[in-house]
């Protein structure tokens, strides 16, 4: 019973957080390249306020909950969780090290005007915002199939039985 309650909250998780990143890269960084440039600066200044507690949480949860399934699961169903809880912490650190820095310098420029070489620094956040997605979208998929690799293992008995 608590392998199963960790693998929902893993999927759960990592659920939202593919969801989130995939809703990001398909409709959010489309309508920033449709915008004027100051109507994106201001927009993506917010938006990374309102984000940071909550993708944050997310990627935490997503990454503990697929280590901890990794530590109390075995064979196949171990390394399915290993993997999804090192692509997890990737997410995060492509977050950290590519897109964070970037934001600072997308909120200052809200404040301020952006430099000359701007279209290039927000090419360079959006090839990380695409890697963490990917991440996100593959940690994903490696619990979804090992979560159906239980339950072919582990069939369900049959309501006539």
């Amino acid at each position: 019973m608590r392998i199963r309650l960790l693998k929902g909250l893993a999927l759960l998780s990592t659920g939202a957080l593919a969801g989130a990143f995939g809703y990001g890269a398909a409709n959010l960084v489309p309508t920033f390249d449709a915008v004027p440039l100051q109507m994106r600066l201001s927009f993506h200044t917010q938006l990374m306020e309102m984000n940071g507690i909550t993708m944050q949480g997310a990627m935490g949860l997503s990454a503990l909950s697929a280590a901890t399934l990794a530590v109390l699961t075995r064979g196949s169903q171990r390394w399915l969780a290993a993997g999804a809880g090192l692509l997890t912490l990737a997410s995060f650190l492509i977050t950290r090290l590519g897109n964070v820095p970037i934001n600072g310098r997308i909120k200052q420029w809200a404040a301020t005007s952006a430099p000359h070489d701007h279209a290039e620094i927000l090419d360079r956040w959006e090839a990380f915002n695409y890697a963490r997605t990917g991440t996100a979208f593959a940690a994903f998929a490696l619990l979804i199939l090992l979560a159906l690799h239980h339950r072919s293992a582990h069939p369900e008995p049959n309501a006539s039985d």
